[in-house]
Formats: structure tokens, sequence, C-alpha cells
């Protein structure tokens, strides 16, 4: 599985949230020169988001909150390696298939750019009795299983969403995936503790596009300095940072953890941490 190295774009020491005032700071984007990297966090202006619990916090799904099975199980699935997959599989099959451009049945047809089907044991087989459709529904379908068994929580994230919502932040998906989120809905519940709001198969944008965080700003009615952004991905967090959004670049739960309640975000301790209240007895 892909290990991304914490490289957060944040150049000065992370200011404590402070919903009662507007505060700026220097932003190191990808452009130092450019003026989009002063992010101003804004003063609430409407009554409406005088009532919500700010900063809203917006979390990348795969290999942040969810393992991504696509670096390990799905290479090992078509019997290649991680160079041998890429270099056979379409260009842009699987990101039309995140933005919800084609189906899963299209994906299937193009997934590999010389148009092979997935040559798996038995389907050779199948192939004279059954209907081409039926062929590559099949195959989706034994990804798919694929794909579900390797889906997992990143160690400490599961507690880690549970402790914001103890604290009653408003948290959402804000993922690059396709169609298939469902699968991980169904396998871990991930809505017990955010919503799948933006999401690239239903908006038709992926991240680090402009207009996909101008369309979640624009849906949250708040300004991006009232929302935390945190992915894997260094370029969805400087794309974040150009618009303004505070931006996290995740390594792991425990420094993530550190990270928001650097921010003045409420988290409570794990339980691990917590003091032992039992009384010491003199001697």
């Amino acid at each position: 599985m892909r290990t991304a190295a914490i490289v957060t774009p944040i150049s000065v020491p992370l200011k404590r949230w402070n919903s009662k005032f507007t505060t700026t700071r220097t932003i190191k984007a990808l452009n130092p020169n450019n003026k989009s990297s002063l992010i101003s966090m804004a003063s609430l202006g409407s009554h409406e988001n005088q009532k919500r619990k700010l900063p809203i916090l917006l979390f990348d799904i795969m290999d942040t909150v969810v393992r991504d099975p696509f670096y390990q199980d799905v290479p090992a699935f078509f019997g290649m390696s991680m160079k041998e997959l890429i270099e056979c599989k379409h260009p842009t099959a699987w990101i039309e298939f995140e933005k919800g451009i084609i189906d899963e049945m299209e994906l299937a047809r193009k997934f590999f750019k010389d148009g092979r089907p997935f040559d798996l044991e038995g389907w050779w087989i199948s192939f004279f009795f059954l209907g081409v459709s039926t062929i590559y529904c099949l195959s989706c379908s034994r990804l798919k299983n694929c794909m579900k068994r390797g889906y997992s929580y990143i160690d400490g994230l599961e507690e880690l969403l549970n402790d914001l919502k103890q604290n009653n932040y408003e948290m959402h998906a804000f993922t690059n995936y396709p169609i298939w989120y469902e699968i991980i809905e169904d396998k871990l519940k991930i809505s017990t503790y955010l919503s799948w709001t933006f999401c690239s198969c239903a908006i038709g944008k992926r991240k680090p596009d402009r207009d996909f965080y101008m369309e979640v700003l624009r849906h949250l009615k708040v300004e991006p300095g009232n929302c935390v952004f945190i992915d894997d991905r260094k370029g969805n967090v400087e794309a974040a940072v150009e618009v303004g959004i505070l931006s996290l670049h995740f390594k792991n739960a425990d420094l993530l953890r550190n990270d928001l309640s650097q921010m003045g975000i409420t988290i409570p301790k794990p339980e691990s941490q917590k003091p032992n209240n039992q009384s010491l007895v003199a001697d």
C-alpha cells in the first residue's frame, strides 16, 4: 500500500481555532508568490453559520480513512506487479469511472488498453455459454469482491472519527471514488461518523480540480477558512490551500489527532492516554 509522507504546506505553527474573530496567516502554497496563498479565516457572517460548530472537517477517504486495496490487492488479483498493471491499464478508464462518466460495465470493457477481457480461471469456458455482457458483469463482480476484502479502516481513524463525532463536529467525505464507495459503506459503515457528501462519481469532478473545491464551499455555504481538509495526497492538499481551505497532509492517525488539537479542535484523549485515577496509598 502506498505510504504518503507528511509534507504540509503550512509554513508557520498551527494557530488555535477561534471563531470569534477574523485572523489571517500566510500559507506556503505551491506558488509562494500567488496571492491566494493568503488564507483568510473569515468571521461568521450569517445567523445560520453562527449556529454551526466550526470548523467543518472534510476527509479524503482512500488511504486517509480507509486502506486503498488498489496498490497491493488489485495487481495480485490480475497476477501482475503494480508496474505491469499501470503499463497495461487504460489511461483514463478509472478516472472516467470515478467521475461517473462510465458505469462498471464499461469499465470492464475498457479496463485494459488493449481491450483484453479479465483473464480469470473458468471465464473462457463460461464465455461459450454466456453472453459477453454477462462475462463483463462477472469480471466486475470478482474485482469488486477483491476490493471489498481489502477495505479496512486506517489504524486509529475510526476511533478519531468517533471522538470528533462525540464533540459534534460536522464531517463530510471529500473523495475521488466511483460508485463502489457503496461497498465501503456496506462493509465499514463510514456514515456512522461522516456524510458521503462529496464523491467525485456524484459531482462529476475530481480533486485537485479547483471547481470541485469551489463546489464544496458553495454547497456548505461557508468561507474557506471555516473548513479543514485532510488528505494523504500532497497535490490535493496544495489545491485546497490555493482556494483558502485550511489543510493537513495526512500521514497517520496520531499525527492527525495532534495537528487537529493544535488547531484548537476539541478531541477527547483516547482511553489508553487517560491518566490512571487510582488513588495512591502512602506507606
